[in-house]
């Protein structure tokens, strides 16, 4: 979404007609889902994609008879996904996809675009509230920004947001789905998550290659600097390098539920201690990889501490789905494929994990 929304303020920077052309609601099985984007420039150029298909391409050509129009309004595509669409490609889903079209041009829609771009690239959320019906005053495609608190950050229509625009929107620590109530899209983007990496050896590398690509924020921390090197993670939004303990200490209290903390250092003794400090934080996904004997005992070390058992049964361990995992490259798949789906279901709850000899049976 960064990238496409960096080509579209750049298309409105230089005056080039551009049509941009997002899914707003689907229902059933779809190749997309709301939220997707594409721009079709006056060429017949794309930059994203609606998921390929003949819909895609009819999307495409209905977008250029928009800028031959020149009307600057808005059209509401809607398909159905059957057989006359994608039957050639084999991708009849079954489902039904609501797409805006919306020509820019105008200086509303510049600055409207240029706010979204900044509170997404900010990393806090925001959420778009967009009329796809006429009702309440709104014409199809007026669009409302609203930032991380749920405040107005920039429309494209005169109108004000109706009481039941606003009545409708969730906050954003809900990690809401994309929803329709009313003839009105809200079309969220979450809080970016950081993923903060303690240990910096092998495992830790794949992972923060692979969590990188799919948009989290990489931190990594390590108490060799060859190790936790630019080198080595040269995606990493930062690289710190210190005990773990005292690090971590002083690091603690300044996480929050956008943090997710994965322990992969290189030792029994290191994974004990990061975990003695971050168990408790508000991090919404703490793991820590290892033997099922080792978890075993650094629980039960632990529980010895002072750490209760409620804390300790929040954290994921052993890491990463079950897939056989068996090199580096597999075990970070595994894992970036469980941070995936905490942050995208909306749940960190981790499996059933291994009981330690200090709880009873039935726990």
């Amino acid at each position: 979404m960064r990238t496409l929304l960096a080509d579209l303020t750049a298309a409105l920077d230089q005056e080039r007609q551009c049509v941009c052309c997002m899914v707003v609601e689907t229902r059933g099985s779809t190749p997309q889902k709301a939220g997707a984007a594409m721009l079709v420039f006056a060429d017949g150029s794309q930059r994203g994609t609606l998921g390929g298909g003949c819909v895609e391409a009819e999307v495409r050509q209905r977008a250029l008879r928009v800028l031959t129009a020149g009307s600057g309004r808005p059209e509401v595509l809607t398909f159905c996904l059957d057989d006359n669409y994608g039957w050639d490609d084999g991708l009849i889903c079954g489902g039904r996809m609501t797409i805006l079209a919306d020509p820019l041009g105008s200086a509303r829609a510049a600055d409207y675009y240029h706010c979204l771009r900044r509170l997404i690239e900010d990393g806090r959320g925001c959420t778009q509230a967009i009329a796809v019906a006429a009702a309440s005053g709104l014409a199809p495609g007026d669009r409302f920004l609203f930032d991380a608190a749920g405040q107005l950050a920039a429309r494209t229509t005169e109108t004000a947001a109706t009481e039941e625009v606003l009545q409708n929107l969730a906050p954003l620590a809900e990690r809401p789905a994309p929803s329709s109530r009313h003839g009105i899209a809200y079309l969220p983007v979450l809080p970016r998550i950081t993923l903060f990496i303690v240990g910096a050896g092998h495992v830790g590398q794949a992972v923060a290659r692979l969590a990188a690509e799919v948009d989290f924020d990489v931190w990594v921390l390590d108490d060799r600097a060859s190790c936790a090197s630019r080198e080595r993670f040269p995606s990493a939004e930062r690289l710190l390098i210190g005990e773990i303990g005292p690090s971590l200490q002083q690091l603690a209290p300044t996480l929050n539920p956008s943090t997710y903390c994965l322990i992969v250092t290189r030792g029994h003794n290191h994974d004990e201690e990061a975990l003695y400090h971050l168990a408790a934080t508000p991090a919404s996904y703490v793991g820590m990889i290892g033997s099922k004997r080792k978890i075993k005992l650094i629980f039960e070390d632990l529980l010895a501490k002072g750490v209760t058992r409620e804390t300790l049964a929040r954290v994921h361990a052993p890491l990463g789905f079950a897939i056989g995992s068996q090199t580096v490259p597999e075990i970070a798949v595994s894992i970036v494929a469980e941070l995936i789906a905490c942050r995208n279901l909306g749940t960190s709850e981790p499996r059933p994990r291994i009981r330690t000899s200090l709880e009873p049976a039935h726990s």
